[in-house]
């Protein structure tokens, strides 16, 4: 029988991932579509009349692709996660409508018009299913992306532009406020937890980089970019475990640091933090370490750095701010770093078992792949290893984390005919075989691929996990999630 605090954890757990599926959607729109976001910033960065090549004619590009390009690719990428490409065209159609409202970028604006414009069409579609007559089909599609197009353009240009529009300005308001009062550094309380949730995706591009852009193409840049993305706070955390934490964790941490300073992967430290809760005091206290010194240097980025490599800082950093944005992420680091070495005791008591198991390969593995991780209510699912010919690593957005561990595990099953692909966990396909998902995000592909087994892991490097799945498929035993 599930006692009330099972059934109150489970209710947790519910809610968490409604808004982790939420975050989810937002960011789904904007990062397939970040290579605009950069090209766009690396023009503003080099032609503006402060930048590093002014020019005139070049920076022309930049107004027409924030205004227009940008939130039409939000908006055809949130049409097309609801309805496929007639979602997609239908949600740039209506773009377009919530554009000609306002002056501002309209990041928002097309995230809720595109998905909604394409929920319309998609409702429609359903309702005249099987009720065409044959020869008619293509006629009735184009017309009724047309008709439905255009109606939603018009109700994105009288209604939903002018509110988004009001909404931004008062968070603008509401940023200027902080800002002024030097309050923006306790954002950090928000943001550095809710990171660790595996709501990064959708802080970031969902919410912090629509303002930043549209503060960016008016004064040049903008220090909101840098609040999510600063890798800062993250390594602090790991040069600390490295140093201080238990030591059967420490071999897995320096391939961690390469991935999240270098390679922008931010993922890769949030198991180091739910290992030792504690830790995000350290994480809050880098943050805002690292946006209490970007304030007072008046530090600002052109473009969001994404992924959140160091890399990336450097190349959406306008000219002549270089030194304040490294020094912004080396104050971060340092703050963190001492936060997280006082939490974790100086190593004192290093070899206390840590709060979440399978850290790495030395930690012993379960008898059965997924065997005390199945789901604690419903149906186990379980598939044989030799007829699994397909498995998927699903993350947050299908672009971060997900593809590191796709190409680890690619090569380690490619001698067995495995297939091994990328996908974000909420578009899990319905002919999903095996999932290999971060346990915080297990329930949300399970809710996405009832039918998968869903094999959540806790590490992203040398979980024992990996190996259980390597070795249920060339032996052919069992795989249960």
């Amino acid at each position: 029988m599930t006692s009330p605090a099972d059934l109150k954890n489970l209710q947790g757990n519910g809610f968490r991932a409604r808004v982790q599926r939420f975050g989810g959607h937002l960011a789904g729109m904007v990062m397939p579509n970040i290579g605009a976001f950069i090209a766009w910033g690396l023009i503003t960065a080099l032609f503006i009349p402060t930048g590093w090549l002014p020019n005139e004619t070049l920076n022309a590009l930049g107004e027409p692709m924030i205004k227009f390009l940008l939130p039409i690719l939000i908006g055809y990428t949130g049409g097309r996660l609801v309805h496929g490409q007639r979602g997609a065209v239908i949600g740039a159609i209506a773009t377009v409508g919530v554009i000609a409202a306002a002056e501002s970028p309209m990041f928002l604006g097309a995230m809720i018009i595109g998905p909604a414009a394409a929920a319309v069409l998609k409702g429609f579609d359903r309702l005249i299913d099987g009720k065409i007559k044959s020869g008619f089909e293509m006629l009735v599609n184009n017309f009724s992306t047309g008709i439905i197009g255009g109606a939603m353009a018009v109700l994105g240009l009288v209604t939903v532009g002018p509110l988004v529009d009001g909404l931004t300005s008062l968070a603008g308001k509401g940023v200027d406020f902080l800002v002024d009062n030097s309050l923006l550094p306790l954002v950090s309380v928000i943001v550095e937890p809710a990171k660790v949730l595996f709501l990064n995706n959708a802080i970031n591009h969902g919410v912090l980089s629509p303002l930043a852009a549209s503060e960016s193409s008016s004064v040049g840049q903008s220090l909101l970019f840098m609040i999510e993305s600063n890798p800062g706070p993250g390594l602090g955390i790991l040069i600390a475990f490295f140093m201080f934490g238990p030591r059967v964790v420490r071999p897995s941490v320096p391939g961690a640091m390469i991935i999240h300073f270098l390679g922008g992967i931010h993922e890769i430290y949030f198991p180091y933090v739910l290992m030792k809760p504690r830790l995000i005091l350290a994480a809050i206290g880098g943050g805002m370490a690292g946006v209490a010194t970007a304030m007072i240097t008046n530090s600002g980025l052109v473009a969001s750095p994404s992924p959140g490599s160091i890399f990336a800082y450097i190349a959406v950093t306008p000219k002549g701010g270089h030194l304040s944005v490294l020094l912004s992420i080396v104050v971060a680091t340092g703050v963190s770093f001492l936060l997280a070495a006082m939490l974790l005791r100086f190593g004192r008591g290093a070899d206390e078992l840590v709060d979440v198991p399978a850290v790495n390969a030395k930690t012993p593995a379960k008898a059965k792949v997924g065997a005390s991780t199945a789901p604690s209510s419903g149906e186990t699912r379980v598939v044989a290893g030799k007829d699994v010919k397909k498995l998927l690593v699903a993350c947050d957005a299908g672009m971060g984390s997900s593809v590191m561990l796709a190409s680890q595990m690619r090569t380690r099953l490619k001698p067995y005919g495995v297939t091994v692909e990328h996908v974000p966990v909420n578009d899990i396909p319905d002919d999903a075989q095996v999932v290999l998902t971060h346990t915080d995000l297990a329930e949300r592909a399970r809710a996405s691929a009832p039918n998968a087994v869903v094999v959540p892991f806790n590490a992203f490097l040398g979980d024992p996990v990996f190996d259980e799945v390597e070795k249920a498929i060339k032996d052919g035993e069992e795989i249960r999630g």
